[in-house]
């Protein structure tokens, strides 16, 4: 049986079991409530959950943007620099160690319970193994390679395009997968905890009086994001690899054409 066939049947598996369990009386209502409704409950107040997503998925994306787009030039200037990565990696790695969360009612202090102290938490909580893990991948590359290319008359941008970015994309990607899911996470708690909108608002709020069905459908619109974010960059990673493949195979033909003392053709 292929992997993608098993991985729907658990899939069906699991959505029959969320239904029957609680309707069989295996399972409590109050800790499961029945899939149908969980759906119900969300249909019902469509416009509510509507306008709680469009607030999730409005921090989510400006904290994507900081944690990831700042993490991997972050990553990068201290990677590729000794100085910076001295100094600095020590310091990141430890914070990274600590639990950001206990910091959010600080985020609350200086910018208040709306959109700004969420955005700038997930961000701060997101950036870190972003950059951890573009710093790492830079520093995995093999300085042969980046030699090679000096000596062989590689502008910077030469060197950054055919050489160092090729080699570290597999751990810069790893680090936008766990920074993303960071900063997803982020944005959740922060609104369980303190906020007045958004999806872990609405959580928060159905929890507090016990009514599963609602509670469930904000979880399954959470579970939607994170679905669709995975999505995202499984697609870029397919990208990735077809460039990186593009490019080695590009690189390997003009070495081969180097060696026999040719000149690539150019227009």
């Amino acid at each position: 049986m292929r992997a993608a066939t098993l991985r729907r049947l658990i899939v069906l598996a699991l959505i029959v079991m969320w239904e029957l369990l609680p309707r069989s009386g295996l399972v409590a209502e109050l800790f499961l409530p029945p899939l149908s409704k969980t759906l119900v409950a969300g249909w019902t107040d469509a416009a509510e959950y509507g306008h709680a997503l469009a607030v999730t998925l409005y921090e989510v994306a400006i904290a994507m943007i900081i944690a990831c787009g700042g993490g991997i030039l972050l990553g990068a200037i201290i990677g590729s620099l000794r100085t910076p990565r001295i100094l600095l990696m020590p310091m990141v790695s430890s914070l990274y160690a600590v639990p950001l969360v206990i910091l959010y009612p600080v985020f609350t202090v200086w910018l208040g319970i709306g959109s700004e102290s969420k955005i700038a938490f997930a961000a701060i909580y997101g950036l870190l193994p972003t950059m951890l893990s573009t710093a790492a991948g830079i520093q995995t590359i093999d300085p042969q390679l980046i030699v090679a290319a000096r000596s062989m008359g590689a502008t910077p941008s030469q060197r950054l395009l055919r050489v160092i970015i090729p080699a570290a994309i597999p751990t810069v990607l790893s680090g936008l997968r766990v920074g993303g899911a960071l900063v997803i996470v982020g944005v959740v708690v922060s609104e369980m905890l303190i906020s007045s909108a958004g999806i872990g608002f609405l959580i928060s709020r159905y929890r507090t009086v016990l009514d599963s069905p609602h509670v469930f459908a904000g979880v399954l619109l959470v579970l939607a994001i994170t679905i669709a974010f995975s999505a995202g960059v499984r697609w870029i990673e397919r990208k990735a690899a077809i460039w990186q493949t593009g490019t080695r195979a590009g690189q390997a033909a003009e070495d081969d054409l180097g060696s026999r003392g040719l000149q690539p053709a150019t227009t």
